[in-house]
């Protein structure tokens, strides 16, 4: 997504997946522009980050600031440079953390419960669900292949948990988050999301809890706190 301030002297603008655009939408300042990339894109970390820094050199000859509306991301940001534009970055480990408000809600959520799979209604809407996942496996091997592959990627789950953004026309999406659950055998539960970072991202301040790298710098696993 491409977002341009047009009243005041810093020029910003901010990538971001189709998940996450899904949900700030409705918290942009009406001149905003802003263009995608496929969600689908995070199941293959490589070809996220060249798809990200393809945008970055695309943007940063017009602008002193690039947002990417993302976390490590399977380290998909890490080497991503800006040549003329700062880049901001939040501190979470994946688009879960920016539903759930911070890195620490995140993490305690799976201190919770370690085997939880997250769900919303961006996830539903780009059909980049388990569910999807083996529907697709399904079609291409077979049945029986599709159940043992499945077994074994959910050997570790044991909850599915919809994170509710506060939409008003939801019950599509907790009526397949339920249905998903049954389906893959994990227990069903509901965690109130928050805007509070998509906020923060759009509008700043971004000193805290944000990865800031000048222009011409790398982001580094230490910005993240990982060393």
């Amino acid at each position: 997504m491409v977002m341009r301030k047009k009243k005041t002297g810093i020029r910003s603008k901010i990538l971001a997946c189709e998940t996450v655009i899904k949900e700030m939408l409705p918290l942009l300042p009406q001149e905003c522009e802003y263009r995608t990339l496929e969600s689908g894109l995070h199941l293959y970390p490589e070809k996220l980050h060249n798809a990200l820094q393809d945008l970055i050199d695309e943007t940063t000859v017009e602008t002193d600031m690039i947002i990417l509306a993302f976390g490590l991301c399977a380290n998909a940001v890490i080497g991503l440079r800006a040549r003329a534009s700062t880049l901001i970055i939040p501190r979470i480990d994946d688009c879960i953390g920016m539903f759930l408000g911070s890195r620490e809600h995140y993490r305690e959520q799976l201190r919770h419960e370690p085997g939880t799979y997250f769900l919303s209604k961006g996830w539903i809407e780009a059909g980049i669900t388990l569910v999807d996942e083996f529907k697709e496996m399904e079609a291409r091997f077979g049945k029986k292949q599709a159940e043992k592959v499945q077994r074994a990627m959910l050997k570790n789950y044991t909850r599915l948990a919809y994170i509710d953004m506060g939409h008003d026309d939801q019950e599509t999406y907790y009526d397949f988050a339920r249905k998903s659950a049954q389906q893959l055998n994990l227990r069903y539960d509901e965690i109130k999301g928050t805007t509070e970072l998509l906020k923060k991202m759009i509008h700043g301040p971004h000193e805290n809890g944000f990865v800031m790298c000048p222009p011409g710098t790398a982001v580094r696993h230490e910005d993240f706190g990982i060393m």
